[in-house]
């Protein structure tokens, strides 16, 4: 498998890690869009949100119960925002799902 976020989860890739459990890998985005930007990744290589099922759901549930412990950690006090892209229309760039943990400062209220 060619997946980059599985190669940062082997360690094959650097990241700047910020945490990590059996389940679940977040680091820093190498392109952020906020002043705190983590992307938060299952370790089991799902593809998208459309790949979650009954036989993976809680690893995702495991990592919506971490985003408050991640988010506070990172000094997000005032409130953050998650964001998962779904299919090529939403430009989901890497084809393994994650969540994009955005915040530090105001964020806008449009999302488009």
């Amino acid at each position: 498998m060619d997946c980059l976020f599985c190669k940062i989860i082997k360690g094959e890739i650097p990241s700047n890690k910020v945490y990590e459990d059996e389940l679940i890998y977040a680091f820093r985005d190498i392109n952020p869009q906020a002043p705190i930007h983590v992307l938060i990744i299952p370790k089991t290589h799902i593809a998208s949100a459309d790949e979650v099922n009954s036989e993976n759901s809680a690893v995702i549930a495991h990592l919506f119960a971490k985003i408050p412990a991640i988010a506070k950690e990172q000094g997000l006090t005032g409130g953050y925002r998650i964001v998962t892209n779904c299919g090529d229309d939403a430009c989901q760039s890497v084809h393994h799902l994650h969540f994009h943990l955005l915040g530090g400062r105001k964020l806008s209220e449009t999302m488009s």
